[in-house]
């Protein structure tokens, strides 16, 4: 479906993430710690964790931030965090999923309520939106590790489910639950990725014009700043000519 790399670039803008480095470490950090908590420390013997420093090696995170991650969780120390999910609708009934790791539920509920009303959504119940996405496993690779076809064979033989190439890059989609054996398949024949991660894959898209996503983009940019928020995710589709413009702001 036409539309994945650009909703994907709601979660992959380099500029912003250059822009808010220690922001950006913080949250995988707190993904380390958490996947480290709730499992076996050595990333080997723990899917999470291990996709979570691969993450973090991927957004150039320093290898002593990944060991004091690790560590705190090891040493029983960090706050108790809860992950809970809040769905909502943006401008032009766009669908958003909004991921948080919070140590105080009603801080966290009352901010993302605040900040989807201040930029023109509705905050909606779990399950408002989530249907209109799959859970999907997502394992990316620059476009020089070779080209279509040869991504498309290690894809096959690793147990994808689909692969899309473009100049950018190479995406490998698999089941959720696949995600670490697969990656871990990828790795051995293609290298290290760019990225591995647990993501929601639109099953249903809303068409977008320039107006709505300036208008989306300052209620994802606003939530993405919020401390509590580790993703945000949602079902857009735009033209080229509209992300073209939207570049351009």
């Amino acid at each position: 479906m036409a539309g994945h790399s650009k909703w994907a670039n709601i979660q992959h803008r380099k500029g912003r993430q250059d822009k808010l480095r220690s922001k950006l470490f913080s949250k995988l950090s707190k993904e380390i710690t958490v996947a480290a908590k709730m499992g076996d420390p050595d990333p080997e013997k723990n899917p999470r964790l291990r996709m979570a420093v691969k993450e973090a090696k991927g957004q150039s995170m320093p290898k002593d931030n990944i060991e004091r991650a690790i560590k705190k969780a090891v040493g029983g120390e960090g706050e108790a965090y809860e992950e809970i999910r809040y769905e909502g609708y943006g401008p032009n009934g766009v669908a958003v999923i909004v991921e948080t790791m919070t140590d105080n539920r009603n801080r966290t509920a009352s901010n993302v309520r605040s900040l989807f009303t201040k930029c023109g959504g509705n905050l909606g119940e779990t399950g408002s939106v989530g249907f209109m996405f799959d859970r999907k496993g997502a394992v990316s690779y620059a476009a020089s590790v070779g080209d279509a076809d040869t991504v498309m064979m290690a894809a096959i033989e690793a147990g994808a489910e689909d692969v899309e190439s473009t100049e950018e890059g190479h995406l490998i989609w698999c089941e959720d639950s696949d995600l670490n054996d697969v990656s871990t398949a990828l790795e051995g024949q293609l290298g290290e990725s760019e990225s591995t991660k647990l993501i929601w894959r639109p099953s249903i898209t809303t068409q977008m014009e320039l107006e709505d996503m300036q208008k989306l983009m300052k209620l994802v940019d606003a939530l993405e700043d919020d401390d509590d928020v580790q993703t945000v995710t949602t079902n857009f589709e735009a033209s080229d000519e509209v992300m073209a413009q939207l570049g351009e702001d």
